[in-house]
C-alpha cells in the first residue's frame, strides 16, 4: 500500500506558474459562497441536460414498458454507486482509509462537477473537497486519474467484443479482435499500469508516487470496474430487448460495447460537459445495424437520461445527508494520518 506521496519541489520555475494557477482555483473553491455556487451550476447543468430534451424523453419513455424506465434507472443510479468503488479502491491503497459514507459524499458531489463545461471541474471539486477528509490534494488528484485509467482499460475490455458483434463486419471477419482483450488486460497488471502511471505523472509535471500500487488495490479497482461497465451494458441492452433487439449473449456484448466505447470516447472529448454528443454518436453507429432508427435514438437518449439521472440523485441525496467535517484542511502533499 502506498504510504503517502512524495514532495513536490517548490521552486521549480516550470510548474510554478500552473501550480499558481491551480492553487488559486483551488482558494477559490475552499470558500462556502464558491461551494454553493459551484454545487448550484453543476446541478443547474445536470437538470438541463435533461430539461433541454423533455419533450423527446416523454415520447422516448411513451415507447418503452414502465418497469424498463424504472429498472434502468436503479441500475443506472448502481452503475454510479459501483464506479465510486472502483475509485474508493484505489485511494484506499494510497493510503486514505475512507469510509463507504464519507467515499459516497465526496465522489457523488464531485461527479456533479461532469455536467460544467470545461471538462476539470470534478477533479478540482474530488481534489478541495478530499482536504476536509485530510486526504492530500496530490494524493486526490493521482487517485482520480488512476481510476479513470482503470475504467479506460475495463471499458475497453467491453468495446472489443462489441465491436465484433456490431455488425460492421461479418463476425468471422472481425473475430480476430478478441486477440486484443488479453492485451488489454496486460495493461492492469501491477508492473505495467505503475510504469503507465508514472510516466503520466511525469508528462504532466506532477511529483511521482511515494511507492507503486498493490496488485490488490488495481485488481479490486479493476473488478469493480468491470461491474459496473457490466451494469451499463445491461442497461442498454434491457432498452434495446424492450424495442425489438433479440435477447442473447451477442445482443448484450455489442450494448455494453456500444455504451463502454461510447463513453471512453466522450472522455476524450473532454471540453463537453460529461462528452454531451460525442457518446451518443457512437452508441447510435454501433447500435445502427440492430435496431431500427427511431428505436436507436431512443436507446441513446435514454441511455444519456438515465446515466444524467442516476449523478443526480446520489449528488442530491449525498448533499441532503452532508455534515459539517471539523477537520483542518492538510497541505498539497502532507501524508494522511493512518
Amino acid at each position: 500500500m502506498l504510504s503517502g506521496d512524495s514532495a513536490e519541489p517548490a521552486s521549480e520555475p516550470s510548474q510554478s506558474g500552473a501550480k499558481g494557477a491551480f492553487a488559486k482555483v483551488l482558494a477559490a473553491l475552499s470558500s462556502p459562497v464558491a461551494k454553493f455556487v459551484f454545487v448550484a451550476i453543476a446541478l443547474a447543468g445536470a437538470v438541463w441536460a435533461v430539461a433541454s430534451q423533455w419533450s423527446e424523453i416523454v415520447e422516448a419513455i411513451s415507447q418503452l414498458s414502465w418497469w424498463t424506465v424504472v429498472a434502468g434507472l436503479l441500475m443506472a443510479t448502481l452503475f454510479v454507486f459501483v464506479t465510486m468503488l472502483s475509485w474508493r479502491a484505489i485511494l484506499v491503497d494510497m493510503g486514505s482509509r475512507l469510509t463507504l459514507k464519507d467515499a459516497s459524499k465526496l465522489f457523488f458531489v464531485s461527479q456533479l462537477g461532469k455536467y460544467v463545461p470545461g471538462g476539470v471541474w470534478n477533479y478540482l471539486a474530488v481534489v478541495q473537497m478530499g482536504t476536509a477528509h485530510r486526504i492530500p490534494r496530490a494524493r486526490s488528484l493521482s487517485a482520480m486519474v488512476i481510476s479513470v485509467m482503470v475504467s479506460l482499460v475495463t471499458a475497453a475490455i467491453f468495446a472489443i467484443p462489441g465491436l465484433v458483434f456490431s455488425g460492421g463486419f461479418p463476425v468471422a471477419q472481425a473475430a480476430w479482435l478478441f486477440v486484443l482483450v488479453p492485451v488489454v488486460i496486460v495493461m492492469l497488471l501491477p508492473p505495467v499500469l505503475n510504469r503507465l502511471v508514472a510516466f503520466a505523472l511525469k508528462v504532466t509535471k506532477r511529483p511521482p508516487l511515494a511507492g507503486e500500487l498493490s496488485a490488490k488495490g488495481i485488481g479490486t479497482s479493476a473488478g469493480w470496474g468491470i461491474v459496473s461497465w457490466a451494469l451499463a451494458g445491461l442497461i442498454v441492452w434491457w432498452i434495446c430487448v424492450d424495442l425489438g433487439m433479440d435477447a442473447n449473449l451477442s445482443t448484450y456484448l455489442l450494448a455494453a460495447g456500444g455504451y463502454s466505447l461510447s463513453w471512453a470516447v466522450g472522455f476524450l472529448i473532454f471540453f463537453m460537459p460529461a462528452g454531451l454528443g460525442a457518446r451518443e454518436l457512437v452508441l447510435a453507429a454501433m447500435l445502427a445495424g440492430s435496431l431500427e432508427p427511431g428505436a436507436v435514438i431512443v436507446v441513446v437518449l435514454m441511455a444519456r437520461v438515465l446515466s444524467t439521472l442516476g449523478d443526480i440523485v446520489l449528488g442530491v441525496c449525498s448533499l441532503a445527508i452532508s455534515t459539517p467535517t471539523r477537520g483542518e484542511k492538510v497541505a498539497d502533499d502532507s501524508p494522511v494520518s493512518e
